[in-house]
């Protein structure tokens, strides 16, 4: 089943198995140049097309520029000028407008969220429970992400956002509210949802007049902001050189602003001063919020979440003493870093199409770093060493942790010797070799290299975590340290053969989406991910979820951080011949289940069902001929070939008339009851 992938994180364990235009503007001393060399390498290690960057300090825009090529077929410079979506980094400004309603004592951080949005439901009595606070901190227990139809091209469309309250009332919680922060896009949709309901006004225009516009932030927008839209930085797909349509996020409030670099600098350097919010407010969202719940004891990480930031206790700039605040952000298509040192008055942005944000984040932090340098700050930037421990027999009672640990994006078997080594095998990547590591007195595994710690950590919640500390060297970007728990041990499960068998057989099919928008970039992220080898699974788990019957399995994992991120509740139903399975009440068909193309002579007719679910075909005896749509008015259609690579879309490249590959499928989309007439030559 197609899954959207999330913000990219430094995976230690991946460690285990694992001549551009600059144009800063000037600047005293070597800072520029830091700079420059800074973006250059965000870009080269993270792929960018295009990267922008700005420094603003005391009020100002000291520094700034960009890295890149306009387009990959044009012959035209970058102008600095250019718009990139942010992404999360959008959440910081659902934040600062929750916090402005806080100060005029029309929110309370520790009230229910049911006391503001009256009509949120779920199917599980904790929601009641959910704050405002633990919308901003990431520890509301909600699955995740709720994303249908709201990562879309060239579409304002708020849908996915206005549509979440009933999406919620479908679901239940992963977590008792409070128990631990794990990465949560609903949670700032609801605030988004939130802020919309006790200012009355809709969530665009409320961020233009209490926060852009007393700012003087006029080059930040939403999708439905009226913007010259050739400003926004071509995105594209893959090594195609035709660039994408407009990236749209429905979830504004999550991750769906646009702004230039400077811009965004701007914003960031208002929260280091009072001209935005209470100083109380602003001491508020940098609060180590994470350490309320479960959590390593080291937590010198990429993340340590405050309100709304991703960290407030950021490398190296922690190890003197100073608060540096960080938020990353991506979508599918642009990627954002904002680092503000409140202490310094200092705000940096790098922004960027294509790319990672964290490379973005470790530029910001490289370019500071030199900027305070030349004012003569001293920052200690003495590299993380692990825990002095030296190799030591290991105790037996560890046998016992042997087994399968999860997170929602891998899975491992760990297997421990009475001779003191732990081999751990990645169960998503066959082709990765099984890692051996060998025990020390602190309780800890550690690779030959000595860079790398394992240790098998019980949690007061009952739970034993798989915990990872390492230090990745990026030359260029500075180290990027991680102490997280990685992973989280499943208890055994014996589901009867029927239902083992009815899970086998789906885990073994890719599943298409049936309730995507027409112009929903998910159609484009099934090009890579629809044809994807299947992985092994845990035995009784299909993915991270634990098999309950031939038709359900739940998603029980307890992880903190982003391993545990959006979790899906699966259930199995067949219609006809066809397997549809649903993850958090969303629908997907299994390719083995797709009709083929009916090819009549003249002119046929395929129409959007009454429940708006997309209609799937494979090309059939339709392959070689030339097909012909007329688009209803809302509505669009996909074309891929046995590869699952696209060959045609009305969403993107305006196609109409187009050649059927063999073995090939064709999705239609669009409004229920939406036409599409289509004809049919040789």
């Amino acid at each position: 089943m197609h899954i959207l992938k999330k913000r990219w994180t430094a995976f230690i364990l991946a460690v285990l198995v694992a001549a551009s235009l600059l144009t800063p503007s000037s600047a005293a001393g070597g800072s520029a140049v830091e700079a420059a060399l800074a973006a250059s390498g965000a870009m080269e290690y993270g792929g960018a097309d295009s990267l922008q960057y700005a420094v603003w300090q005391n009020g100002e825009i000291l520094l700034s520029g960009h890295v890149g090529n306009y387009s990959r077929t044009e012959n035209r410079a970058l102008t600095g000028e250019e718009l990139y979506g942010i992404g999360s980094v959008s959440k910081i400004y659902t934040t600062a407008a929750v916090m402005q309603l806080v100060e005029q004592g029309k929110v309370l951080l520790d009230a229910p969220v049911t006391q503001y949005l009256p009509n949120f439901r779920m199917k599980d009595s904790r929601y009641k429970d959910i704050t405002v606070r633990m919308l901003l901190n990431h520890s509301s227990g909600l699955m995740g992400s709720t994303f249908d139809s709201a990562l879309l091209f060239d579409d304002p469309d708020r849908g996915a956002a206005e549509g979440l309250l009933d999406q919620l009332a479908t679901q239940r919680l992963k977590a008792d509210p409070g128990a631990y922060s794990v990465y949560c896009n609903d949670g700032f949709t609801l605030a988004e949802l939130m802020v919309e309901a006790v200012s009355r006004q809709s969530f665009p225009t409320y961020m233009n007049q209490h926060i852009l516009e007393p700012l003087h932030l006029e080059d930040t927008f939403s999708p439905s902001d009226k913007f010259e839209e050739s400003r926004l930085a071509k995105t594209y797909q893959g090594t195609d050189p035709r660039a994408l349509p407009k990236d749209c996020l429905g979830v504004v409030g999550a991750g769906g602003l646009y702004a230039t670099a400077a811009d965004l600098a701007a914003f960031g350097g208002a929260l280091t001063e009072s001209s935005l919010l209470r100083q109380s407010s602003l001491d508020a969202m940098a609060a180590p919020e994470y350490q309320t719940g479960i959590w390593p004891e080291d937590d010198l990480d990429q993340l340590s979440f405050g309100l709304g930031w991703d960290a407030v206790n950021w490398y190296p700039f922690c190890q003197s003493g100073i608060t540096a605040l960080v938020k990353g952000g991506d979508t599918l298509r642009y990627h954002a870093g904002l680092l503000v040192i409140p202490e310094y008055s200092l705000s940096v942005a790098v922004v960027s199409s294509g790319g990672v944000s964290t490379y973005n984040e470790l530029a910001a932090a490289r370019i500071a770093l030199s900027l305070l340098k030349e004012q003569g700050i001293p920052v200690d930037e003495t590299v993380p060493e692990l825990p002095a421990a030296e190799p030591a027999v290991m105790p037996e009672s560890l046998l016992g942790k042997a087994g399968y640990y999860a997170s929602t994006s891998a899975q491992y078997q760990i297997q421990l010797s009475a001779e003191g080594t732990m081999s751990l095998r990645y169960l998503n990547a066959s082709d990765v070799p099984v890692q051996v590591l060998s025990y020390y007195n602190d309780g800890s595994f550690r690779n030959t290299a000595g860079t790398v710690l394992l240790k098998l950590v019980p949690e007061r919640n009952g739970q034993l975590y798989l915990y990872q500390k390492g230090f990745t060297q990026l030359p260029g970007l500075g180290i990027l340290p991680t102490s997280n728990y990685a992973a989280v041990m499943v208890p055994e499960n014996t589901p009867s053969p029927e239902a083992l068998a009815a899970w086998n057989a789906a885990a073994a099919q890719s599943f298409v989406p049936l309730h995507e928008k027409y112009s929903s970039q998910v159609y484009l992220s099934l090009a890579t991910s629809a044809a994807a080898p299947q992985p092994e699974h845990i035995p009784g788990y299909v993915g991270a979820a634990r098999i309950v019957d031939s038709t359900t399995a739940l998603y029980e994992l307890q992880l903190p951080g982003t391993g545990g991120r959006d979790g899906q509740d699966l259930h199995l139903s067949t219609q006809g011949q066809a397997a549809w399975m649903e993850a958090n009440h969303t629908a997907y068909l299994s390719v083995s289940g797709i009709p083929n193309l009916f090819a009549g002579t003249g002119w046929s007719y395929t129409t959007i069902p009454s429940d708006g679910c997309a209609r799937w075909y494979r090309t059939g005896a339709a392959a070689g001929k030339i097909m012909t749509v007329q688009l209803p008015e809302s509505g669009g259609f996909w074309v891929y070939n046995a590869n699952w690579q696209l060959v045609a879309s009305s969403v993107l490249w305006n196609d109409s008339s187009i050649p059927l590959p063999a073995d090939g499928y064709v999705v239609f989309a669009g409004h229920s009851g939406a036409r599409f007439h289509l004809r049919f030559t040789a």
